[in-house]
């Protein structure tokens, strides 16, 4: 037994390989160490709190009622057959004993012991320093999140059509978004289509009683994309009625109003937090060197320094090979290279093929707008309307790790068939509260 009573399992004759988090990076990370090496030689181990790996561009079509949930979720124990699966939280990491602490779902630690360490828990919600938004903003980053979303929205809606009080009434069918990155601007082109779906079965409420909101600082809608995109986004949203307020941002959220940065005051029960992603908070408590708040890594994603740690995605400072003295961003097409090479590159250090460094070719962003709309650019080719739908939604069943046919299925059935808008109220407002985006979800 170690100090405290926190029991240490003993390293068996295999090295073990621990994935800590198992987004795109660390799932990819798994698959490619089980295609790389052979049964005998090392133990895998994913430690996440949950069992799946969520393909996370797909969310905005589960909180518009498109997909079902389930379907966004790649299960890990059938498509990571040769890895344990460890259901739990970080506790803590010794770099110096090589032991990771996980707080599994009972909340009871355990310590285990590790030769290889793979830093892949991601990022979660970036909140700036605004009143009230870690109370009273909408999160978007979990299923959690998008399932409660879509509820969120039905539910004020509903009670839109009930209410006597006009200035309620407005307030209730307001809804924010802040931030118009690739996140932002696809909740909100979804978000017009669902409240519209929604109105038929509210047959007081008029359509112009709704209102969609898109806030930025930027200057640009998706300002972190090609800026061909920009404008053909920008254009859908307006046609769809969404008033979109550039260079603005909202400067505090109560639970009845959003106080924006041009003075103005907007009444509502709905803002919607899509502003961006910071990294998980274990980057911190571990202490290992950071840039920008991100583990630093070599080319090879190895952890200068500390042999046998390794970080890749959201949660690493990877060099930026097209881009000298930067790092990548934080996008899943990243996510997922830097995975694959981190599988790669550890399979080597165990004598399985050549260590290589991160290189990577740049072919083109998707953004779904929802109906028959998109804009794309792939491998650096404007496209708009139907094509880059077309591009959007064949660009995603090919990246899906799992249940391409569930979702192709769910995008069939919603072009012939009415979206059946049903509240479940399974998530709770507390269980997505922002103030707690620090845990590790």
């Amino acid at each position: 037994m170690a100090a405290g009573g926190v029991s240490v399992e003993t390293a068996g004759r295999r090295p073990r390989i621990v994935v800590v988090g198992t987004g795109f990076a660390g799932y990819y990370c798994l698959r490619t160490l089980e295609s790389r090496l052979p049964p005998d030689a090392a133990e895998l181990v994913a430690v996440n709190p949950a069992d799946h790996m969520l393909y996370v561009p797909l969310l905005p079509e589960v909180a518009a009622a498109i997909l079902e949930p389930r379907h966004v979720a790649v299960p890990l124990r059938t498509r990571l057959p040769r890895t344990r699966v460890v259901l739990g939280n970080a506790a803590a990491v010794d770099l110096q004993a090589r032991t990771y602490t996980v707080l599994d779902i009972e909340e009871r630690p355990r310590t285990l012991p590790w030769d290889r360490l793979v830093f892949a828990c991601g990022a979660v919600t970036r909140l700036l320093s605004v009143p009230g938004v870690a109370d009273h903003a909408k999160g978007f980053k979990s299923i959690a999140e998008a399932v409660y979303l879509r509820d969120h929205v039905l539910r004020q809606l509903e009670l839109a059509e009930q209410a006597d009080d006009p200035a309620e009434r407005a307030a209730r069918t307001t809804f924010v978004v802040v931030g118009a990155g690739y996140t932002g601007t696809e909740v909100v082109g979804q978000g017009v289509l669902l409240t519209r779906e929604g109105l038929r079965h509210f047959p007081r409420l008029r359509p112009d009683e709704v209102r969609w909101m898109l806030l930025d600082l930027a200057p640009r809608v998706l300002p972190g994309l090609n800026p061909a995109l920009s404008g053909p986004a920008l254009r859908v949203l307006r046609r769809r009625g969404v008033e979109v307020r550039l260079q603005t941002t909202v400067t505090e959220v109560t639970p009845t109003c959003a106080r924006l940065s041009d003075g103005t005051e907007i009444p509502t029960r709905t803002v919607v937090w899509c502003v961006g992603v910071r990294p998980d908070p274990l980057v911190e408590a571990v202490g290992l060197p950071t840039r920008e708040g991100r583990v630093a890594v070599d080319e090879h994603l190895a952890v200068p320094g500390h042999a046998g740690v390794y970080a890749a995605g959201d949660v690493a400072a990877v060099p930026d090979p097209g881009r000298p003295g930067e790092i990548t961003t934080m996008t899943a097409q990243h996510a997922q290279r830097q995975g694959r090479l981190a599988g790669n590159n550890i399979a080597a250090s165990l004598g399985h093929g050549q260590s290589r460094p991160y290189q990577y070719e740049d072919r083109g962003f998707v953004v779904d707008l929802g109906g028959f709309q998109a804009v794309a650019d792939p491998f650096h080719v404007p496209v708009t309307g139907v094509v880059a739908k077309a591009i959007t939604r064949g660009y995603h069943l090919v990246a899906l790790p799992a249940g391409r046919s569930r979702v192709a299925m769910d995008w069939l059935v919603d072009v012939w068939a009415e979206r059946p808008l049903v509240q479940f109220g399974l998530v709770s407002e507390t269980a997505v509260r922002l103030g707690d985006a620090d845990r590790i979800a």
